[in-house]
């Protein structure tokens, strides 16, 4: 599988996670690997309400 090189977010963009009820997302850091997809740090409200921050790839992420 070919690794994607660009990124399709920006830092500070806003992004919702896909198929998730988390929400309220802000891109806060970016990763590019030699072997796989970029990866984003995001900032989120969980669905339990605690904010947190994870480390997320890009195909799970939208532009919200």
């Amino acid at each position: 599988m070919a690794t994607k090189k660009t990124f399709d977010y920006k830092l500070g963009d806003r992004v919702d996670l896909t198929e998730s009820d988390e929400s309220g997302g802000l891109i806060i850091g970016r990763a590019q690997y030699t072997n796989s997809n970029p990866a984003y740090l995001v900032r989120y409200v969980a669905g339990d309400g605690r904010q947190v921050e994870n480390w997320i790839s890009e195909d799970a992420l939208q532009a919200a």
